[in-house]
């Protein structure tokens, strides 16, 4: 994993206070689960990342307990930063929007039963779905050109949409193999 193991210098120019409001900015809007707008502030925005690091920090984070996106933060807060950064993405993504969540939850379960409220959480979800679907596309675009990648990932989504299986059991029945084809083609290359 590149984006994880590499040697390349820590960027010491990324002030903490940076880290700390885009990870904020995240959590803010990162309604389906941030991965949206994470890439988007830490590859194109700010361009602390490429497009491949990011792509090794997600992929990464499919196998870390966890939501994916908390694990995503330390990655990139590391990357930037070191343990500090990691302390500033985590604090920025959870500190501000927690207390905040907590207190919409609470009202939230107090006036549960209303139709109102059903049809806003409704389009809500509704909206995270999409965005979680562009936000599967956008990851894929990269190795659009290699047809194991493809094959891969449209046998996830079929497994996911249409199986009985948890996303543990399609991670565990798909990623031998997908190592082991990326193998077999790496060894065809040379």
């Amino acid at each position: 994993m590149s984006a994880i193991t590499d040697n390349s210098p820590v960027p010491s120019r990324v002030p903490l206070a940076a880290i700390a409001a885009a990870f904020l900015t995240v959590s803010l809007f990162g309604f389906g689960g941030g991965i949206v707008w994470a890439r988007r502030i830490a590859v194109e925005r700010h361009h602390w990342l490429d497009e491949h690091e990011f792509l090794d920090i997600v992929s990464l984070t499919q196998f870390l307990p966890g939501p994916n996106i908390v694990g995503i933060a330390i990655c990139i807060g590391t990357k930037l930063r070191g343990a500090a950064g990691a302390l500033a993405a985590l604090a920025g993504f959870l500190v501000i929007p927690w207390s905040a969540g907590l207190a919409v939850g609470v009202v939230c379960l107090e006036y549960a039963h209303t139709p109102l409220l059903r049809n806003v959480l409704g389009g809500v979800a509704a909206v995270a779905a999409g965005l979680i679907v562009a936000t599967g596309v956008r990851l894929l675009l990269p190795h659009r050109r290699r047809p194991a990648a493809l094959i891969f990932a449209g046998l996830a989504l079929v497994l996911l949409a249409f199986s009985k299986l948890s996303l543990l059991g399609v991670l565990v029945i798909l990623v031998p193999a997908s190592i082991a084809a990326a193998a077999l083609f790496a060894a065809a290359d040379r």
